[in-house]
């Protein structure tokens, strides 16, 4: 008898292998599902970013940036919450490079990432509240599908249960990483029992927060980093919960698992940025070589437009961008016309427009002279008062 016999017939299976030969290269299953979450989050991305003006292929050159700094920022997390394993007794602090034998804390991935996107959007001339925005449900759609990763190497699970989902758990091979221990017949062996599926409860988790994310910020036009913060709030209470089930040794601050006080610490942090926060979404208008209106998509999960792939080359990229309500960029959609950039003190005074059109001032001219005196500091502070925008029911105020 072996241990896989003593496990209930009705159960969810688990990989016994992650990780394949392809002559001397391993491939990794927990690596092709981060590739594939990273290719279906910059997707998302994409169009988010075209639908607010954003040239086509930005998310490329935010990508170069993010994607790195997510997976540094993430190992170090990892590191930095469970030191023991590399610095403590008996550890191998050089096994902190070994990021392909798992370790990477999710708080650092979007923290690193975050800091990757700044920099791409500083590069870009974008502001970072429309990136952020933009990538608010492709980060939990990443994670969901990066879940499965977890899957595969038979880790991060739960608790044991006997709901009929229960997943079953091999036996890792120590000194064969991404293979299950085998009994004297070959086959592998199992742990006994069945556990709770932590990875599966947080996918699906993921994908309600995608849905949310997405509907709320369709009803609200949420802008200014909102709807990041939204799904920062969405991830963090189901993160709670989920980490709550699982079993796997962590670090714990008064017998609490270090990350539920983190999930709880960042929904705060989340929370007070959604609630204080305010203002109108931003659109962007590119200017320079690119500033011609471009097709955007009708949704955020639409099909590709398979005219797009007759294009020979990619756009020249713009030379930077004007940040605009949405009635402007519709105008602008709708007739190529870059609206002017508001009135200051300097632009008002005649032909200094940014499209040297300004209409001129008025004031009093030479036929005025029989006119009734006038009251040369309230005219200043009038005309003072019209060029900052001012309406006449304001100047008390």
């Amino acid at each position: 008898m072996t241990l896989a016999s003593l496990s209930p017939q009705a159960a969810l299976p688990s990989p016994s292998t992650a990780v394949w030969q392809l002559g001397p290269v391993p491939i990794r299953a927990y690596a092709l599902c981060i590739i594939a979450g990273i290719v279906l989050a910059c997707w998302v991305t994409e169009r988010r970013l075209r639908q607010r003006g954003v040239a086509p292929g930005a998310v490329l050159d935010i990508a170069v940036w993010a994607v790195p700094a997510g997976i540094i920022g993430a190992r170090i997390y990892h590191v930095v919450t469970s030191p023991e394993k590399y610095f403590g007794a008996g550890g191998e602090p050089m096994k902190a490079f070994a990021i392909w034998e798992g370790g990477l804390g999710i708080w650092g991935a979007v923290a690193g990432g975050a800091v990757g996107a700044w920099i791409a959007a500083r590069q870009l001339g974008i502001p970072f509240g429309v990136v952020a925005d933009a990538l608010a449900p492709g980060l939990p759609l990443a994670q969901a599908v990066g879940r499965f990763g977890n899957w595969f190497n038979n880790e991060l699970f739960g608790g044991r249960t006997t709901l009929p989902w229960g997943l079953q758990i091999h036996r890792m091979d120590p000194d064969n990483p991404g293979h299950a221990l085998r009994d004297d017949a070959g086959q592998p062996i199992l742990e006994p029992g069945l556990y709770q599926p932590t990875f599966l409860y947080e996918a699906l988790w993921n994908l309600g927060v995608v849905a949310l994310v997405l509907v709320l910020d369709r009803r609200l036009k949420l802008g200014r980093g909102r709807a990041f913060a939204l799904y920062v709030m969405g991830y963090t209470v189901g993160r709670f919960w989920i980490e709550l089930m699982r079993t796997d040794e962590a670090n714990q601050i008064l017998g609490v698992r270090l990350n539920v006080w983190t999930a709880a610490l960042v929904f705060l942090g989340a929370l007070i940025y959604f609630v204080r926060v305010r203002g109108p979404r931003d659109y962007l208008i590119p200017l320079g070589a690119a500033a011609t209106p471009t097709p955007t998509p009708a949704s955020d999960l639409s099909q590709v437009d398979l005219s797009e792939r007759e294009t020979p080359a990619r756009a020249t990229a713009p030379e930077g961008y004007r940040v605009v309500r949405e009635e402007q960029y519709a105008a602008w959609q709708a007739t190529g016309v870059i609206p002017p950039e508001p009135a200051t003190d300097q632009d008002s005074r005649p032909g200094d427009g940014p499209l040297g059109d300004a209409a001129p001032v008025d004031g009093p001219s030479s036929d005025d002279e029989d006119d009734e005196p006038v009251d040369e500091p309230s005219a200043a502070r009038a005309d003072r008062a019209d060029a900052a925008g001012v309406r006449p029911a304001d100047r008390d105020s």
